[in-house]
């Protein structure tokens, strides 16, 4: 499927040069944290930052020397397994389906934990550490993006939890092809009003 063709437009009153985050929530189990996929910034008003959210992924597998492998493309239902080789470590796509939501990595090493890390169009969407021999971790995601303004935070890292709670428009991208993003509130003083993020000149596929 092709990439979804996002434009985010700053319609706000905005003083303060707020940084907009944008960032996804995983459905997989376990505490995962949020983290910061996509930050744009100095994006003054009746400006516009254009992006794309494709439906595929990249995915890397880092051991416990330190060691990362290269980026792999991913899709839903892929499994891909982490195993030592006489060449040293190495991650491979497996040839049978998994879970047709979820791309999942295999710890399959006799020792040593893994850290996991998902990329959408080459910037981190998710990780998760810490992966013991035989075990999995997934990666699933359903299409939707959080946004909000925030200050001093940078793309792939960690979103405070404090943060992403007070974080709560959600926009759902399913069936979409193209749309806008328009931020509108701000202000200073006491005629300032909350940002809000509406999406808009939707296009379906």
């Amino acid at each position: 499927m092709p990439a979804i063709k996002l434009n985010f437009i700053n319609q706000s009153n905005d003083t303060n040069n707020s940084q907009i985050v944008i960032f996804q929530k995983t459905n997989s189990a376990g505490d995962i944290p949020a983290i910061a996929w996509t930050v744009i910034k100095n994006c003054g008003r009746d400006f516009t930052h254009p992006f794309e959210y494709p439906m595929s992924y990249q995915i890397t597998a880092t051991d416990s020397f330190g060691n990362t492998s290269p980026k792999l493309a991913a899709n839903n239902g892929d499994q891909f397994s982490f195993v030592l080789e006489p060449s040293g470590h190495a991650l491979h796509l497996l040839q049978e389906a998994g879970n047709p939501e979820a791309v999942t990595v295999a710890n399959n090493l006799a020792e040593g934990a893994i850290n996991a890390g998902i990329y959408k169009d080459g910037r981190l969407l998710a990780a998760i550490d810490r992966i013991l021999p035989e075990e999995k971790a997934s990666f699933s995601f359903t299409p939707t993006i959080w946004i909000g303004a925030v200050s001093q935070l940078e793309e792939g890292a960690v979103i405070d939890t404090a943060i992403a709670q007070q974080i709560d428009t959600e926009i759902s991208l399913l069936g979409i092809q193209s749309a806008d993003i328009i931020m509108r509130g701000g202000g200073s003083g006491p005629d300032a009003k909350p940002f809000t993020f509406n999406l808009e000149n939707i296009n379906y596929a």
